[in-house]
């Protein structure tokens, strides 16, 4: 499993910087973490958590589910076969459950979505997630050493427009397969259901 050194590390090789010379550890994570929000937002993680309810209570809270992005179904009670799936509201870190008896402390299944994470022990994107992040963190890295070089007035003809080129093609390159993979161009099996 990747960590975030490693990730750098193959940012650096696309933008041909393996020794350091051009961008710092802390700017490539800058422009590493940029593109993670991106993805993240595009293609988040499918995740679920089992919640305990409280007695008389139809809330839950939600703030144990870390990076969460989506509330995609609720089960209630947890261990009901067929799964007894229920309508819900979300209001910030609060799930309602729209049942019609209170919950009496049975656990809850909430399927939901949330962001990526990437540091030093891991992270939780694919290995193909992994080149996707290194596309946009590679192109957010170039267009901003496009800018830095023009504003330095060095150079400004041809390295300039030689990374803004680079940071062009590779933006696209990420835009696109966001838009192929990402989360809302996917077919997700879906089914109306009388609520429990």
């Amino acid at each position: 499993m990747p960590t975030l050194s490693d990730v750098r590390d193959l940012v650096r090789a696309d933008l041909g910087d393996p020794g350091g010379a051009r961008w710092s550890d802390a700017d490539l994570d800058r422009h590493i973490e940029h593109a993670l929000d991106e993805l993240s937002a595009a293609w988040p993680r499918e995740a679920s958590a089992a919640l305990e309810t409280t007695a008389g209570s139809r809330t839950l809270s939600l703030s144990s589910l870390a990076g969460l992005v989506e509330v995609e179904a609720v089960e209630y009670p947890a261990d009901a076969y067929p799964p007894a799936f229920v309508g819900f509201q979300r209001w910030e870190s609060l799930l309602t459950l729209h049942v019609d008896a209170e919950p009496t402390g049975d656990d809850a299944t909430v399927r939901y979505t949330a962001r990526h994470t990437l540091d030093g022990s891991g992270t939780t994107l694919t290995t193909f997630q992994v080149e996707v992040l290194v596309t946009g963190a590679s192109a957010f890295a170039a267009l901003a050493e496009s800018s830095e070089v023009a504003d330095a007035l060095t150079n400004v003809g041809v390295a300039s427009e030689r990374f803004a080129g680079y940071a062009r093609a590779r933006l696209t390159a990420f835009r696109q397969l966001l838009h192929q993979y990402g989360r809302r161009n996917r077919v997700r099996g879906r089914r109306l259901y009388v609520p429990a």
